[in-house]
């Protein structure tokens, strides 16, 4: 295989400036953007010194900022001693270049910040694959403006994992490497797809849970299912998938997967290079969203988390919404979610109120059930654990031919036990 050299540099604190750009005709808080991409500049390691917003009509086309606030920039990035800025939106390499080239100090975007925070973050080989075709993929198409920008202070934001790579690759052997990868993630979602194909054959219900970065997914699937998946007050804590099969008090097993969480502008590498993983969700019976509702920007996140899933082509699943972290000092009234079938309060964290989630789930699950009445052999025991682990039981009685069963059980279930289907005794 053809790897490209990894070089180890020096560390430096990076101090930077965030940066954004207010369009007049979107009803967007820019404020509140920079919020969180400072929240994820401290995840990357970063200290926000300052920030800077300019309300325009669309962003500069060369420059990503006007003239006149660039200068003003300038003399802010020499007051605070800033070596770097972050800007909140997708950079075109020209614009990167003609930054570097005014300010004369490293420049970031919240791509780069991202792709870098999932580099450090990967820890299956799946994970580290997916991370490091998606900084080449942006590698690639920013390659100009990136040869320069990259080289500045040496380490740092942006240069972890593959970033520290490529700086004396050209575009060929990125290409070659691109393949490769490619190559190796496709064998890994044949392998995804057939542990998948079996956990759907098990004919317990699978349960995804989905939400925006921190809003408590991991603390939630530690409590029901005792995974020990790694949880921190931290954004993109986890990105590897945790599915876990447990039994619920009233003995139906469920499968519970705990997903990446999502953000807004998540990069578009990121979700190609990620479709295995994220297609989990795909192929869930039911969707729990976890919403953190001591979150200011709640409403703003369960959007994008929605758009999300409608990218996903997640549309018409059951989606029961939690609304956690109630434990804090929350706002009340919580946002409305009328695509749920149920919403809910809950605090991953102490546990309350996640009895009362399970018990909605297996509700969630048998709405979708239809009455059946069976009669199975008594050679058929595969047939009758099959109804046991998925179904609601009603009824069984011992009878000379058979089990003869009455039960609540979904269309797959149904489509099984077709053959044996009786009028009720």
């Amino acid at each position: 295989m053809n790897e490209a050299r990894t070089y180890e540099t020096g560390k430096q604190e990076e101090r930077v400036i965030l940066v954004a750009v207010e369009r007049e005709k979107e009803n967007t808080d820019a404020q509140q953007s920079l919020d969180e991409l400072q929240e994820l500049a401290r995840t990357a390691g970063a200290v926000s010194v300052g920030r800077m917003i300019q309300r325009r009509e669309a962003v500069h086309r060369a420059h990503y900022l006007g003239k006149g606030k660039l200068e003003e920039l300038k003399a802010y990035i020499a007051e605070l001693d800033a070596n770097g800025i972050i800007c909140d939106d997708e950079l075109t390499p020209n614009q990167m270049k003609n930054l570097e080239d005014i300010l004369n100090v490293k420049i970031m975007n919240r791509t780069l910040l991202i792709l870098d925070i999932f580099a450090s973050r990967a820890v299956s080989a799946e994970g580290k694959l997916q991370v490091e075709l998606a900084q080449l993929k942006y590698s690639l198409s920013h390659l100009v403006g990136l040869r320069k920008n990259l080289s500045r202070l040496g380490g740092g934001i942006g240069t972890r994992g593959p970033g520290e790579k490529k700086l004396e690759t050209d575009r060929r052997n990125i290409s070659e490497r691109i393949s490769e990868l490619q190559r190796s993630l496709k064998d890994i979602e044949r392998h995804r797809q057939v542990m998948r194909e079996k956990r759907m054959k098990s004919s317990a219900a699978i349960v995804a849970l989905v939400g925006y970065t921190n809003a408590g997914k991991s603390t939630l699937m530690n409590k029901i299912t005792n995974a020990d998946v790694l949880a921190e007050n931290k954004l993109f804590a986890t990105l590897d998938t945790t599915t876990r099969k447990i039994e619920l008090p009233s003995g139906g097993e469920y499968i519970f997967t705990d997903t990446v969480g999502f953000i807004q502008k998540l990069p578009h590498n990121l979700i190609q290079a990620f479709k295995a993983t994220l297609e989990e969700v795909k192929y869930a019976d039911i969707l729990v969203h976890v919403v953190d509702v001591s979150n200011a920007a709640a409403k703003n996140q369960m959007d994008t988390v929605y758009k999300t899933l409608k990218e996903l082509g997640c549309e018409g699943k059951p989606i029961i919404t939690v609304y956690n972290k109630t434990d804090k000092d929350t706002q009340r009234p919580f946002p409305n979610d009328i695509d749920a079938v149920k919403c809910m309060e809950i605090s991953a964290k102490t546990g309350k109120g996640v009895d009362e989630l399970l018990s909605c789930i297996e509700d969630t699950a048998n709405s979708f059930k239809k009455r059946v009445f069976v009669m199975i052999p008594y050679d058929k025991g595969s047939v009758i654990d099959t109804i046991y682990s998925r179904c609601e039981i009603i009824d069984t009685q011992h009878k000379a031919e058979g089990v003869y069963i009455e039960c609540f059980a979904d269309e797959q279930t149904r489509g099984r036990l077709k053959n044996y289907f009786i009028q009720k005794i």
